[in-house]
């Protein structure tokens, strides 16, 4: 469950706290709001997820609510929604509270191995986002001086290109980029609180299917990849592309006790397509969707998706 309550204690209404620390956002476990229900549906179009939420205690209680989106790096070939959503909300992300729509504060943070460049990068007035042309272009105006420091740090890696006129080295952004939506909530005393959002996924593709090849064990364990999958792909393999849509959920262990009802929809959007993610008592729920409910669910770990896609 990718949606946590931030330093929120029990307070009078008009009141919220939001912690921060040197590495970016501190969560706080809740011991007083709990998951009632979580419904999540997941495709490489569309997130969409509702939550109803409970305040247990006889205050109100006001808080700041975060919702941290995956982490995003150079390492993936990212596919990110061909529309003309604003820079700073590129995935279109909405929220509603109780059917209003809340306009979300987005957090970002540049991030290499533990450390935090957030601050270092501004003050060399580069974008944050490491995918972008104008990210690498901002890169290569910078003086020798700090072209070195970057390079030191491992935030950028370089690489041949040429140009015209023989191979020449060029520096790349080298970081991860950490985003979270944030928000002001009050939840009533003993009243449920009901909160829907949705985006359009950024997801990692490539041509072909690289997660089926023999010896990719960590792919096939990160999407339970089974030899029915493999066989399936075997048929068409040059026919697919691979796709990764991830989702984190392990926030939802942030809130008092399990999630009540916690239920999971995955769509391959094509007949055509394959699917492989983790989960038991998975069934299939319509023409290209599988689905799975859990009661009293404690998350612990995030939800990988693979969709073997056929182009087109």
């Amino acid at each position: 469950m990718a949606f946590s309550m931030l330093a929120a204690a029990a307070v009078r209404a008009d009141d919220s706290t939001l912690g921060f620390a040197s590495g970016g956002l501190t969560f706080a476990k809740s011991t007083t709001v709990s998951m009632t229900s979580e419904d999540l549906y997941l495709s490489d179009a569309a997130v969409k997820v509702h939550y109803v939420f409970l305040n247990t205690t006889g205050k109100d209680i006001a808080a700041r609510m975060i919702f941290p989106m995956p982490d995003v790096t150079t390492d993936n070939e990212l596919d990110f929604p061909r529309v003309p959503f604003p820079k700073n909300n590129f995935l279109g992300f909405t929220t509603t509270v109780n059917g209003k729509p809340v306009i979300a504060q987005l957090q970002q943070a540049v991030i290499k191995g533990k450390t935090d460049y957030t601050a270092l990068l501004k003050g060399m007035g580069l974008p944050l986002a490491p995918w972008l042309d104008a990210t690498n272009k901002a890169i290569a105006k910078l003086p020798r001086a700090k072209l070195a420091q970057l390079e030191k740090l491992g935030l950028v890696h370089p690489y041949e290109e040429d140009d015209g006129q023989g191979m020449k080295k060029h520096l790349m952004a080298s970081w991860t980029l950490k985003e979270s939506y944030l928000w002001p909530i009050v939840f009533p005393a003993g009243k449920p609180v009901s909160v829907t959002h949705n985006y359009l996924p950024a997801y990692s593709s490539y041509a072909g299917l690289r997660s089926t090849m023999p010896g990719d064990t960590k792919d096939q364990a990160k999407y339970c990849i089974d030899k029915n999958f493999i066989a399936g792909a075997a048929k068409a393999h040059s026919e697919f592309n691979e796709e990764h849509v991830s989702y984190v959920l392990t926030t939802g262990a942030n809130w008092k006790g399990p999630i009540g009802v916690f239920h999971l929809t995955v769509d391959k959007r094509k007949a055509a397509n394959l699917v492989s993610f983790c989960g038991t008592g998975v069934s299939k729920s319509g023409p290209t969707s599988y689905s799975v409910t859990y009661k009293n669910y404690t998350p612990i770990r995030n939800i990988d998706v693979l969709i073997a896609a056929t182009p087109g």
